[in-house]
């Protein structure tokens, strides 16, 4: 098997070119990330870079920019990208020309270029690639000659490291190992936490005082807040409607023995997990999804009458939950693509949806990070996964903008919906979607304390269903508070 060509020397491009202005102009923050990268390459220090920035920001293309400038005046050589999946790679090589770079995409028996042949200025690489071919491209890597080179890994987060159970962070190992000789390592995220209370890759971790008590805190060396860009316009504010209602619990066949439990306002965990999972069924005698969906159609047909190609997208529990939520919506006369993991054609129809082919798309676990369609204005939350990172990356596929239609609106930019079932911990994550948390790394609690806390709030063993649900009110949530300049505009 041939090896890859690790040998991508390009010939120094005139020295003039030093300090030309690029075709794609930079934004203020993008600016900023070309002025850390130099300082960092002027010291020797740590070389891990952390950029948090939200959905919509431009990461992709902030990085390239700062690479392409950095090769021209000569301070780096060559750059190697690590991404969490292909449909993430095919943007950045969609990218990279906008720059005048080349990317190709690293595959196993990749044939090395001839003489005389154009060589890219950098590879590739899924994370999953990367893990399974690990001492292969080690080795490559060790016999390549590059110079300075970069390192960027694409939605960092996805990199965990656990010293414990390093075959559990598979991905975060192989990337440390294949980048270990990168001049600079940046990490670009726009979720920087992770639900397993793990530090991830190119990563700074700070000690911190809580107050009670001294954490590790994951720390961005440059963090760039959606509410920042939905005040320069460059992404959309989002409004939420948290379908409200009510939920009697009874222990079956018992029906003169029930509780009413409140959706938005129960506290005890149990209940409220059960509350959601009955929520958001389309058959539930409480109909709040039912009454959510419906709800989110009527606003995308208001949305529509400003923006005719806007569409809709809902997040669904599983396969046949979807199904179901696509029965509904073609009954009401939508064109709908459902879109899974096991459908080796979802590429292709989150494609079509991309283009205009259909009103709704429905996806259980397709559309979160790397999904950008800038006609998505209305987002129906229905699923039971209520991690922060999920929510904010399910719903914040709604806040893109493409040039069009940012010719066409003024700032701050019309507001894309989300409609979700009022779960107390999404209506949580919504208050505080667009601000940037710090990220904190607790100790491991006690596996006692594990086992009393996941008892708390627990009925009697007898199973519990739900009667007389009653729909409740819709509760708004607002974006964040512009400027009064601004909403004048």
């Amino acid at each position: 098997m041939a090896s890859p060509s690790f040998d991508l020397r390009l010939p120094r491009r005139p020295l003039q070119a030093v300090g030309r202005e690029p075709a794609v102009q930079p934004r203020q923050w993008q600016t900023q990330l070309l002025q850390l990268l130099r300082r960092r390459l002027e010291r020797n220090g740590p070389n891990d870079v952390l950029i948090n920035a939200g959905p919509g920001a431009g990461k992709t293309l902030g990085a390239l920019l700062s690479f392409e400038r950095l090769e021209r005046e000569g301070r780096l050589q060559h750059l190697l990208v690590f991404c969490h999946r292909s449909s993430i790679a095919g943007q950045w090589l969609a990218a990279a020309p906008r720059l005048g770079l080349e990317l190709q995409e690293w595959q196993p028996g990749l044939e090395p270029a001839g003489p005389g042949q154009p060589r890219p200025h950098g590879l590739l690489i899924t994370y999953q690639a990367a893990g399974r071919n690990l001492e292969q491209l080690e080795q490559q890597l060790q016999q390549a000659h590059w110079g300075p080179w970069l390192a960027i890994a694409d939605e960092v987060h996805h990199l965990g490291v656990d010293p414990e159970e390093p075959e559990a962070t598979a991905w975060g190992h192989a990337f440390s190992r294949l980048s270990a000789g990168a001049r600079l390592r940046l990490g670009l995220t726009g979720t920087p936490f992770r639900a397993d209370n793990l530090a991830f890759c190119a990563a700074r971790r700070i000690q911190v005082h809580d107050g009670q008590e001294w954490v590790e805190q994951i720390a961005p060396d440059l963090s760039v807040e959606p509410r920042e860009l939905i005040a320069a316009g460059d992404v959309r504010p989002l409004e939420f409607r948290f379908q409200d209602g009510w939920v009697d619990h009874s222990r079956q066949g018992e029906l003169g023995d029930s509780e009413r439990s409140p959706l938005s306002q129960e506290q005890r965990e149990s209940w409220r997990a059960r509350n959601l999972r009955r929520a958001i069924r389309l058959g539930d005698s409480s109909s709040i999804a039912l009454r959510l969906l419906l709800n989110a159609r009527r606003r995308l047909e208001t949305v529509r009458r400003d923006h005719p190609g806007a569409g809709g997208l809902v997040i669904a529990r599983d396969i046949a939950h979807a199904r179901r939520v696509c029965g509904l919506l073609e009954e009401e006369g939508d064109r709908v693509h459902l879109v899974h993991s096991q459908d080796p054609e979802a590429p292709q129809r989150m494609e079509a949806f991309k283009a205009g082919e259909a009103d709704w798309l429905v996806s259980i676990d397709m559309c979160a990070e790397g999904f950008d369609a800038p006609r998505l204005r209305v987002v129906a939350y229905l699923t039971t996964v209520v991690t922060r990172t999920r929510f904010v990356q399910g719903i914040t596929r709604a806040v893109r903008m493409d040039g069009e239609r940012g010719a066409l609106e003024s700032v701050p930019r019309h507001p894309s919906y989300v409609f979700a079932p009022a779960d107390p911990l999404l209506m949580q994550y919504a208050r505080t979607w667009s601000l940037s948390e710090p990220y904190v790394l607790r100790p491991k609690p006690d596996n006692g304390a594990d086992a009393e806390a996941s008892g708390a709030g627990r009925a009697s063993g007898l199973p519990l269903q739900a009667i007389e649900d009653g729909a409740g009110e819709v509760i708004r949530l607002r974006g964040p508070q512009l400027p009064h300049f601004k909403l004048q505009r």
